[in-house]
């Protein structure tokens, strides 16, 4: 969600802060803005502070800040997700402080954030009292006037003084007019990156590397706690709770943000994009694999796997959304394969309840950015009582999940730009696959010959995926019957189900069709009251000992009046008939097969949304990095 661009330069700015903000389009927005310091580019130019703000596309905000003439060599910009108040260009970033008794412009602070402010309300109040006048209706607000009330001459001094005051989570970015070649930073909760530009000269931050493509590769990820520092020439970053003289030193490392993987090419919508993806996606995420050894996930300066596996009893899964789908598919590998107990729990439900805590426990943590908010927030609940034993599927190396996890496996998808995850779910399924069997081996459970067969299956995935990704067309005639209806039911049995539930929250998320998945033996239990000729009702059959159930359910559909759209294995002996559409997939892939049955739910969903002329890639409501609570 929200993206945050700054930058201290001698050179004017704003096209590399709106270039940042269009990088940063991908995570979901409902406004954006940009903000300069005046003189900054010109000395003979009074100290001022310039805004420009829209909620419209970033495309419109550039257009603005040209007809404007806004040109600065120090600026912020931002790309809200509304929270506090509606998306209205009153609420929209930077927020401007004039000090008490003003109306908010022209400012003295002007400043960006991401995340939540608990205390707002309280800090409101205060502020009210003290004369400061407030013009949106943000929790953001609050902390530009908390700089201001603080600021006597040095804003890092201002802004430490601040961010002491608040509760909750926070990136920020902040300017003063009397400073025109200073930006000063502070994370807690949400992700700030610094970046490093050529020689040293100039500087930028930012809530995500890919806004500062083809600017630096050079990037230092702040820590919890962090203030920075950014000015001509230096950067200063102190830590939590250290005096001001007391630098925190920070790696800087060689990232590369691949600015040419944001590209659409030929398809119509990165969604589009990346299901075609999958097959590429999924052999880079097993390159390099040649044995099931725990080696796999010791992750980039993780512990020994091995001593961690033989330690543990029990598996505990935590994520949010299409990830923790991932992770109830797994739940049925690990019990299957490894023969290990585990437990899957929504991450936002999880740290708000009284658990069991079981230091033998492996805690499981999935995300595709690594920077989930609520799954972050798990994860710490579990270490603060007592697990230590925490591993990560991440698709970003770099990521706070996998800086704070003791072991890790990086999924190759590449940069997942469509707010519907896909590439990422298949990605995070083949690492948890190969997770079950280094468990499975380091148990006793996997022989020679297993491995060796699991191997093989999981390297002619990718062919296998082509061979399904072919399936488009049959699937573009059942998405233009879905496109008319506003209900759908999806059913599966056993690893299946999972998947089910992934096909129903990918048609609702960006077609807008009320969709619910439901394990097919709990037809009779409830959700058959749903079933008539008006809610189609898609069947994932795969060829498995569950089969003939499965078929039997497919039966009290049809007695109803349902119409089954069903997606069956070559070999399952299901035939199209009236009220009965079959898609027939590749033959049964065993284990492995919810990665290849996800894929034409992946394609129903976006050709239906296509049909209904949603905007597939942004859905409404929703964000990419859900990096608040």
């Amino acid at each position: 969600m929200c993206g945050i661009v700054g930058a201290v330069s001698q050179r004017n700015i704003v096209p590399i802060l709106v270039q940042g903000l269009q990088r940063l389009e991908y995570r979901g927005y409902d406004s954006c803005g940009v903000a300069v310091h005046a003189s900054s580019l010109d000395p003979a130019r009074p100290a001022a502070l310039q805004r420009a703000r829209s909620t419209a596309r970033v495309a419109e905000l550039l257009e603005q800040v040209q007809t404007e003439r806004i040109e600065g060599a120090t600026g912020i910009a931002h790309t809200r997700w509304a929270t506090h108040g509606a998306p209205a260009v009153r609420n929209a970033h930077p927020h401007f402080s004039a000090g008490p008794g003003g109306d908010g412009v022209p400012g003295r602070v002007a400043l960006v954030h991401n995340g939540i402010i608990e205390n707002h309300e309280e800090l409101r109040a205060q502020l009210q009292a003290r004369g400061y006048v407030f013009t949106s209706q943000t929790d953001t607000e609050v902390i530009a006037h908390l700089v201001d009330s603080h600021y006597g001459g040095d804003l890092f001094e201002a802004v430490r003084a601040a961010v002491a005051e608040l509760r909750g989570a926070y990136a920020i970015a902040v300017l003063h007019k009397d400073e025109p070649h200073r930006v000063v930073g502070a994370r807690a909760g949400s992700p700030l990156i610094l970046g490093v530009g050529q020689d040293g000269a100039e500087h930028f931050l930012a809530s995500d590397a890919m806004a500062l493509a083809g600017v630096t590769d050079q990037i230092v990820y702040l820590e919890e706690g962090d203030l920075v520092d950014l000015q001509l020439g230096r950067y200063w970053i102190v830590g939590q709770g250290k005096e001001a003289l007391t630098p925190a030193e920070r790696p800087v490392r060689t990232v590369q943000a691949f600015s040419g993987a944001a590209e659409l090419g030929p398809y119509r919508h990165y969604m589009q994009k990346e299901i075609f993806e999958q097959p590429r996606a999924i052999a880079d995420t097993l390159e390099g694999v040649q044995a099931i050894v725990p080696e796999l996930f010791d992750g980039p300066g993780g512990t020994a796997a091995w001593r961690v596996f033989k330690e543990i009893d029990r598996v505990l899964i935590l994520a949010c959304g299409t990830s923790y789908y991932s992770g109830c598919t797994a739940k049925y590998w690990l019990e299957d394969i490894a023969g290990i107990p585990t437990q899957v729990e929504v991450a936002s439900e999880y740290r708000y309840r009284t658990s069991v805590p079981d230091p033998r426990t492996l805690v499981v943590v999935i995300s595709q950015s690594g920077e989930t908010a609520d799954t972050l927030a798990a994860l710490r609940h579990a270490q603060a009582l007592g697990m230590k034993h925490t591993l990560t599927i991440c698709n970003v190396a770099t990521s706070a999940m996998v800086r704070e996890c003791a072991l890790a496996y990086i999924t190759r998808a590449g940069v997942e730009i469509g707010v519907a995850s896909t590439k990422a779910f298949t990605t995070q399924l083949a690492g948890l696959f190969l997770l079950t069997l280094a468990l499975a081996q380091s148990r006793g459970r996997l022989t020679e010959e297993e491995e060796a067969a699991h191997l093989k299956a999981m390297r002619q995935l990718p062919n296998a995926l082509q061979a399904v990704l072919a399936l488009e067309p049959q699937i573009i005639g059942w998405a233009e019957v879905f496109a008319r209806v506003e209900n759908a039911l999806f059913l599966g049995r056993g690893l299946h189900y999972p998947i089910a539930l992934e096909g129903a929250l990918k048609l609702k998320e960006i077609s807008y069709i009320h969709a619910e998945a439901y394990p097919a033996g709990e037809l009779k239990h409830g959700p058959l009251a749903l079933v008539t000729s008006s809610m189609p009702v898609v069947t994932v059959a795969p060829n498995d000992a569950l089969l003939e159930k499965l078929k039997s359910n497919l039966q009290e559909v049809r007695a109803r009046g349902g119409v089954l759209y069903v997606l069956a294995d070559a070999d399952t002996r299901i035939e199209s008939s009236e009220g009965l559409h079959v898609i027939r997939m590749p033959g049964h892939y065993g284990a492995l097969s919810p990665i290849l049955h996800v894929l034409p739910l992946q394609l129903l969903a976006y050709h239906t949304a296509c049909a209904r002329g949603t905007d597939v890639d942004k859905p409404r409501n929703l964000a990419k990095s859900v990096t608040v609570e």
